[in-house]
């Protein structure tokens, strides 16, 4: 994973394509967490939202494709990776550690 992780940080360069991944991430363990508690079926939106949610952001903010499509295992051990890393503020140090300046937007 540590040879991976830095392509993957490569491929998620833009600030909102992170905020796409965190917001497919946290979507998705809502609905997991529903699903288990009321109702089965709310499992098929567990990787649609996920996964919806992330290549949007690939196709319409980074401009790439999902490096999920090539490599779908250690993409999701780095999503949770990277969903743990903002959910604790150590994102901005982690792109600096790689070498990658955060990117300001205007929203």
């Amino acid at each position: 994973m540590e040879e991976f992780w830095p392509f993957y940080m490569n491929q998620h360069s833009k600030p909102a394509t992170r905020r796409w991944h965190f917001a497919g991430t946290v979507c998705s363990f809502v609905c997991l967490i529903y699903s288990l508690l009321f109702n089965l079926w709310f499992l098929i939106f567990v990787p649609l939202l996920r996964n919806g949610l992330s290549c949007y952001s690939h196709f319409f903010v980074e401009g790439n494709l999902p490096t999920s499509f090539r490599h779908p295992i250690w993409s999701l051990f780095c999503d949770l990776k990277m969903f743990g890393l903002m959910l604790t503020g150590q994102m901005d140090r982690e792109m600096k550690r790689l070498g990658k300046r955060p990117v300001l937007q205007a929203y």
